[in-house]
């Protein structure tokens, strides 16, 4: 299993979000936080400045809707250059078929479940997605501390995984950072966004590679993982 570091640009310098995306060229992905002050509590950014952020930078963008009627927008992301597209089951009307469309528009699908929702509901939607978002705090705002109580959700929904045989990369999203990376690893998530971490470090290049170092050898502890030969490295993320 392949561990991935996401650095999240919700804690880079909106100002110089090209500088910000070169910092971390080692990254698998670039997280993209889309927030719409309806769905969160706070407004962020949008389709123009994805396209702008999809020109100016070679690693592929991972965008997180976090907001209403993500039916309608969603694929507007794809075509706006995200390689991977994840929406809230909150907030989708009919998330099998918006995953299908983002995935027939040529980007990876993923359903985020904020802390409340339970994800057994959704085990039957499983197989339709590419990534399941399982976040470890409130959406909406970065810097957040980190919620010890969502592990062992993190840990049913890597045997919901496993029970079905699925491919399916397993991310966690708040308060990741140096001190809580290796539980996550531990209880099943092999994607990691990182925001605070990683931008409000001296050397945000050298935060991505100290965080993968950390998952990959909680990784290679972790039974889940041993399972299935332990984990790989991977320098950078395809979209297909």
């Amino acid at each position: 299993m392949a561990v991935q570091i996401n650095p999240s640009i919700l804690s880079a310098d909106f100002a110089r979000l090209a500088d910000e995306a070169k910092a971390v060229e080692g990254a698998d992905w670039l997280h993209v936080d889309v927030m719409d002050n309806h769905f969160v509590p706070n407004l962020t950014l949008g389709v123009p400045v994805v396209e702008s952020l999809a020109r100016a930078t070679d690693t592929p963008l991972d965008c997180h809707l976090m907001i209403e009627d993500p039916d309608r927008w969603a694929p507007q992301y794809v075509e706006a250059g995200a390689s991977s597209v994840t929406f809230h089951a909150e907030a989708a009307a009919a998330p099998v078929r918006l995953a299908r469309e983002i995935r027939a528009k040529g980007a990876r699908a993923s359903m985020a479940l904020k802390p409340a929702t339970p994800v057994e509901p959704f085990e039957d939607l499983l197989p339709e997605l590419d990534m399941i978002l399982i976040m470890t705090v409130e959406p909406g705002f970065g810097g957040q501390a980190f919620l010890d109580i969502m592990l062992p959700k993190i840990r049913r929904t890597r045997e919901l995984i496993a029970k079905h045989g699925l491919s399916l990369w397993l991310q966690v999203d708040g308060g990741v950072s140096a001190a809580t990376v290796e539980r996550c690893a531990e209880a099943g998530a092999d994607v990691f966004v990182a925001g605070s971490a990683v931008y409000g470090a001296d050397d945000p290049a050298e935060a991505v590679r100290a965080l993968r170092a950390s998952a990959e050898a909680a990784t290679s502890r972790a039974a889940w993982a041993c399972a299935h030969g332990g984990p790989r490295s991977e320098g950078g993320a395809s979209a297909s």
